[in-house]
């Protein structure tokens, strides 16, 4: 499965601009009610919806930094604090979503917290009815070389899974396929191939579990 990478970065630049149309658009409208609202309640709640709307805004502009970026401003390792901030507040837009974390060590390479950054969002999309979302990550020697471990799982009452974003996942997806939805779990896989690394994921009624072992570059 091969596809050119401005045809990548296209389809991820589609998905970044489809996530954020919601939180732009609500700034937008906010913006015009504003403007012609003269009641002191009214107003009120109109900066309410504004605020929300700039953060929700801000915070998936500093995810998408991180998961579709280069990760400017880091170095090859990145702290935890950077992608726990983020997920926690993707997650936390939702309401009906709890966050565990399980992270060894203070920080790992830019390829596993783009990795694990793409796995969370997955998992946040599967659980639309919310539920739990456990993040665990680890570096561990195996076979003599580095290696990062990561593991997402997403329970909760109903699980919505594209197929196709597991056919993504683990390679088996047609490039004339591939979408602006799959684009993300794409970009993984190819990342994990090139490291000589893995990516899984086992769907149950219960539970969509995502995994990925990445070697140190």
């Amino acid at each position: 499965m091969t596809i050119a990478s401005l045809e990548l970065a296209s389809l991820l630049c589609s998905r970044l601009c489809h996530d954020l149309l919601s939180p732009v658009g609500a700034l937008s409208n906010g913006l015009e009610l504003l403007a012609d609202e003269k009641d002191p309640e009214m107003r009120a709640r109109c900066f309410e919806l504004l605020e929300q709307s700039a953060r929700a805004s801000a915070d998936k502009l500093r995810f998408f930094r991180l998961a579709f970026g280069a990760g400017g401003g880091f170095g090859e390792m990145i702290p935890w604090t950077e992608p726990r901030a983020v997920v926690d507040a993707l997650a936390g837009a939702n309401g009906r979503i709890t966050v565990n974390w399980a992270l060894a060590g203070e920080a790992m390479p830019k390829s596993a917290v783009k990795t694990l950054l793409n796995l969370a969002l997955i998992g946040i999309e599967a659980l639309v009815r919310g539920g739990t979302l456990d993040i665990a990550a680890e570096m561990r020697d195996v076979d003599g070389q580095a290696s990062s471990e990561i593991v997402v799982r997403a329970a909760g009452a109903r699980i919505a899974f594209d197929p196709t974003v597991g056919q993504a996942l683990d390679g088996s997806l047609a490039p004339a396929a591939l979408s602006s939805k799959t684009a993300p779990a794409f970009m993984i896989q190819q990342l994990a191939a090139g490291l000589g690394g893995t990516v899984q994921y086992h769907l149950s009624a219960e539970a969509l579990v995502l995994g990925a072992m990445l070697p140190a570059a």
